[in-house]
């Protein structure tokens, strides 16, 4: 035990915290591991000498607080002293080595595990936090101890926000909501999610918070009222039918009330399930027997019962949700469970430390939480960078499962909302990247198919046959989405070649030609115009439909490689001006949907009757066609443009005499010419008329639209698009 001689220094807070510490200590660990952990925290207290928290108390106070934290939860002795040093290698000189050699690499790691990259140079605040939280999580795959510090970090910081500028408050509780506080729930470590729920809660939204607490509070008498009527009557039921139980109300968290008010938007008087009552009994048996009891005594609400007994949350939640009419018609959530189920739904994964036993249901607890572990690092794997890392993670972090069966009659959990692509990855990602169709209860079924709870599923897959890149708009799972990206992005490069080879020669035999006719100065030119470095990178291109095999085998099939349009008379040359580049030699056509003028960002489409078919890219028939068909490219305007294009303006005026002719003046003096005007709806007061004119380019149209706002008989005006 930690002697302390003088009794000035008894006042000090840091030595009331390790004595606490040490009490818990004493509770479950030997002599020996106690002596280490307050070797580690005078190591600590001598490495923070001199640092003070921002509310002014000695800092090592924060991680003797972290320490007792874990403490409760029984965890090992390596596990305390990790989190009584967690701090040591980001805010004092001492390295992973030192620590390792004074304490050991297990202690070490785990340090390490928790400590943030402290040098990031060149990156923004999010893609910093991003990159920390994917290596606390990279780290948590190795060890879970890390992630149990990390939580209990996060919960003391929380605790102790108060001290902190409004909006750095609010930044944290951000992060902890998004990330921390369902990774507690993932972990089934409920206490802790709760907790840090309602701190994130009130450093967030602090007025909403005060408001809604005065509000409970005021209601509170009536509250206690009811949960001791509830509690007596249940007790009494379950005396009278011979079942030992422990029964124990208590009114909802409340940032539990406060989404339940936003999600359904009602006010807090039209919540009345704001209470909640545990029921722990000694066996499953009992479970079950005690739902035939409270429904006896109280009538069910219908639709409400769940069996997560039988059906364990992926976190290893086990429990039986009831919820009944109560006393005076309040609604009344009822939770039966055993009271080891019960410690596994305030500790989670921190009750394999807590109580080690052989039980079956704690082994198939640490094997799913494995398994999901086994998938953060298929996802990391797949990630092009933190950012991505954590956007897939949050989808994952949030599941409300759909029960799924396979042919065998194993039960899959997958979140709601999940397709059968989805579901195809939570079993294997091979049975992911090679199934193209199902059977939902034997019927088949498309692959964008929502699952439902209770359905039979069965994946059809062929081996010639590989992801899609269009599944990426339905599926929802992060491993799911993952592994397609992953698959697309290292698409096999010989395929990718012997696919755009097809393609090239396809297009080359309708002009007659063969690639290997082709003179190589040709093929030489081509690479250098479009800077490939190899005939493979441009083949290669074409597989992986980045260029139109079309568009290469024209410029191949022409003399000069840099193209030139040639029309057979001046009439052809005003209808499909030279305006693209890159599209040399082809017909060109502006839709008329969206009229696209030099300087709008625009899109081609490849259309084997009239070319190409230019759009702006925010057109909404632009959109439509990029999802019906693979044929369209990248375009851009050329430099030496000295065309002028058809533009449609909208115009609001008012509906006096001479408008229009006023109107038209302005146009013409803008050195624009007058195409089509037409009047869309007119009334006493506002005339709507809509006039093509033919303009350079933006910054032309821009000029019109200027002097014409500032005609004072123009109420609106805007450019017409599709």
């Amino acid at each position: 035990m930690l002697e302390i001689a003088d009794p000035i220094e008894l006042e000090r807070p840091q030595d009331k915290l390790v004595r606490r510490l040490c009490e818990i200590l004493n509770g479950y660990l030997d002599q020996p591991h106690i002596d280490d952990c307050v070797r580690a925290y005078e190591f600590s207290a001598a490495a923070h000498s001199g640092q003070f928290r921002k509310s002014g108390e000695a800092y090592i106070c924060h991680p003797v607080a972290v320490a007792i934290s874990l403490a409760e939860m029984r965890m090992d002795a390596n596990c305390i002293m990790a989190a009584i040093l967690h701090d040591v290698i980001e805010d004092t000189p001492i390295s992973k080595a030192e620590l390792a050699a004074e304490f050991s690499p297990d202690v070490a790691e785990l340090v390490d595990g928790v400590t943030k990259l402290t040098k990031i140079d060149g990156i923004s605040r999010a893609e910093a936090q991003a990159e920390n939280v994917r290596k606390m999580f990279m780290a948590m795959t190795r060890d879970l101890r890390i992630i149990m510090v990390k939580l209990a970090d996060r919960l003391h910081n929380m605790q102790t926000l108060g001290v902190m500028p409004s909006e750095k408050k609010r930044r944290i509780a951000k992060e902890t909501l998004d990330i921390y506080a369902p990774l507690a729930n993932r972990l089934g470590m409920n206490n802790i999610q709760q907790h840090l729920e309602v701190l994130s809660f009130e450093a967030m939204y602090p007025r909403r918070y005060a408001i809604l607490k005065a509000a409970v509070k005021k209601t509170r008498g009536s509250g206690l009222k009811t949960i001791n009527t509830v509690e007596n009557s249940v007790k009494n039921r379950m005396s009278q039918a011979d079942i030992v139980c422990e029964v124990s109300g208590r009114e909802k968290n409340l940032y539990s009330i406060y989404t339940k008010m936003r999600h359904k938007k009602i006010s807090l008087p039209d919540i009345f399930d704001v209470y909640a009552f545990r029921i722990c009994v000694d066996t499953i048996d009992d479970c079950y027997r005690t739902i035939g009891v409270v429904h006896s005594l109280y009538n069910p609400k219908p639709g409400r019962f769940k069996d997560y007994i039988a059906l364990p949350k992926a976190n290893g939640y086990q429990s039986l949700h009831t919820t009944l009419i109560g006393p005076g018609g309040v609604p009344l959530e009822i939770q039966i469970r055993t009271h080891e189920m019960h410690r596994m739904a305030e500790s989670g994964i921190a009750a394999h430390w807590l109580y080690k036993s052989d039980d079956d249901r704690q082994e198939k607890f640490q094997k799913r939480a494995n398994e999901w572990l086994k998938d953060i690092l298929e996802i990391q794997k797949s990630a092009g960078d933190s950012l991505e890392f954590i956007e897939n993670l949050k989808v994952d972090l949030f599941p409300q499962e759909v029960f799924v069966f396979t042919p065998k009659g194993n039960i899959v959990k997958v979140p709601r909302g999940s397709t059968v692509v989805d579901f195809a990855y939570a079993v294997h990602t091979d049975i992911g990247n090679q199934c193209i169709s199902a059977r939902i209860d034997k019927q088949l079924a498309p692959l964008q198919t929502k699952l439902e709870n209770g359905v039979m599923v069965d994946i059809i897959t062929a081996p010639w046959a590989r992801p899609n890149p269009l599944w990426l708009n339905f599926v929802i799972t992060a491993k799911a989405r993952s592994s397609i990206r992953s698959y697309l992005k290292n698409f096999n490069r010989k395929e990718a070649i012997l696919l755009g080879r097809r393609l090239l020669e396809k297009e080359l035999q309708a002009m007659d030609l063969h690639l290997e006719q082709v003179d190589e100065k040709r093929i030489h030119d081509l690479l250098k115009l479009i800077a490939k470095p190899s005939l493979d990178d441009l083949l290669e291109d074409i597989g992986l439909g980045n260029k139109m095999p079309f568009l290469i085998a024209k410029r191949l099939s022409q003399d000069d490689v840099h193209g030139a349009l040639k029309l057979e008379d001046t009439q052809m040359a005003r209808t499909a001006p030279l305006i693209i580049k890159g599209t040399e030699g082809m017909i060109i056509t502006l839709a008329k949907c969206c009229r696209p003028i030099p300087g709008d960002a625009i899109v081609g489409f490849y259309n084997p009757g009239k070319g190409i078919v230019v759009h702006h890219n925010e057109c909404h028939n632009s959109s439509d066609t990029r999802k019906k068909q693979a044929n369209w490219l990248e375009v851009e305007w050329s430099q030496d443009l000295t065309t002028e294009f058809p533009a449609e303006l909208r115009l609001e005026v008012m509906n006096r005499t001479g408008t229009l002719a006023t109107i038209l003046a302005a146009i013409s003096e803008m050195n624009s010419n007058i195409e089509n005007v037409s009047v869309a709806d007119q009334d006493d007061k506002i005339c709507v008329d809509l006039i093509t004119l033919s303009v350079k380019n933006r910054v032309h149209l821009a000029e019109i639209m200027r002097k014409l706002k500032k005609l004072p008989i123009v109420v609106r005006l805007e450019r017409v698009r599709a």
